[in-house]
């Protein structure tokens, strides 16, 4: 008999074996750590004071009162309106400062909307920026209406935009989101990110609505952000930022991906209720190492991006200008 069987291994030659080889993932195939690419890639564009997002020790939780099909759904998207005359907006743009909004807004949820997100900084390499469907599953919503998988949505969606400034979120554009979604009967709210800085702003908005009684459920892409500031529900895609509500130009993904999001609304039981898809992005993994990745870029490529971020801060600045003009 083997003696080599029965012998423990030492930590080294365990080491030496190949997870792979047992069928287990590469040790790289974890979820992007957002928190700390960002902070990385301010300290490497030579931003001293690295963004520091929300945290909060405990989240709020309201229990379902009724069925799903006698609930009124409030949409909530960090998507914006197409706005012809401010640039490149559609598949393959870069960020764009001036497509950029700062105050919420609604839309009738009746008909379809042109909504993109070349205002937000998502995965540019790996998302392909053609079907808003990943990002604004409305369309998907009124079939669900019609298969009475929901009662009905309320008249109006509503976009989140992502102020930087939590304390503006909090205290300026989270109270008119509330009286919203309460003006239009809304039960229940499903919200949807895409960039970091609207994975934030969601989970700072679904804390809210919670609080003031609304069960809600945010599908998104970036975990530790979303966790870490603490939510009441989750269902975490583990896909390039800008497809949380599934795959580009695939109807089963995107149909499984509502339907998941749905069920941890009915389900969970308590604040901080994570669910993750079953759905893969990609056999490759290595998606996962591009996204805001110091390590992948040259300095001449960080000194590039460090002019084209103070020119959309620049941008930014001016739209909040004109904003705070009176009219």
């Amino acid at each position: 008999m083997n003696d080599s069987i029965h012998r423990l291994p030492s930590v080294e030659e365990a080491n030496a074996e190949s997870g792979e080889s047992l069928g287990m993932a590469s040790a790289g195939d974890v979820p992007v750590p957002y928190i700390q690419r960002t902070r990385d890639w301010y300290l490497a564009l030579g931003y001293n004071n690295p963004y520091r997002y929300s945290h909060y020790a405990r989240a709020p939780f309201t229990a379902l009162k009724k069925p799903l099909s006698e609930c009124a759904v409030a949409l909530l998207t960090t998507a914006a309106p197409y706005q012809p005359d401010k640039g490149p907006q559609g598949p393959g743009a870069a960020y764009n400062a001036a497509a950029k909004f700062y105050e919420p807004y609604m839309g009738d949820t009746a008909v379809d909307h042109d909504l993109r997100i070349a205002h937000v900084g998502i995965d540019r390499k790996h998302t392909s920026m053609e079907d808003s469907n990943c990002w604004f599953p409305l369309p998907l919503m009124r079939e669900f209406v019609k298969e009475g998988r929901v009662g009905k949505l309320t008249k109006h969606f509503h976009g989140v935009p992502t102020n930087r400034s939590q304390r503006h979120t909090l205290e300026v554009d989270i109270p008119l989101i509330i009286e919203r979604c309460k003006a239009d009967g809304a039960d229940v709210a499903v919200l949807v990110p895409n960039c970091p800085i609207c994975h934030q702003t969601m989970s700072l908005v679904a804390r809210a609505l919670e609080a003031a009684g609304m069960p809600t459920v945010i599908m998104g892409c970036a975990k530790d952000i979303v966790e870490y500031v603490g939510v009441p529900r989750f269902l975490f895609s583990d896909f390039p930022l800008g497809n949380g509500a599934g795959k580009p130009h695939d109807a089963a993904s995107q149909r499984q991906t509502l339907e998941l999001g749905l069920r941890v609304l009915e389900s969970a039981v308590a604040a901080r209720t994570t669910v993750q898809s079953p759905l893969v992005w990609s056999d490759n993994w290595e998606w996962k190492l591009d996204y805001s990745n110091v390590e992948r870029v040259s300095a001449e490529e960080l000194a590039r991006m460090r002019a084209e971020n103070d020119r959309a801060k620049e941008t930014a600045r001016e739209l909040r200008g004109q904003l705070a003009q009176p009219a």
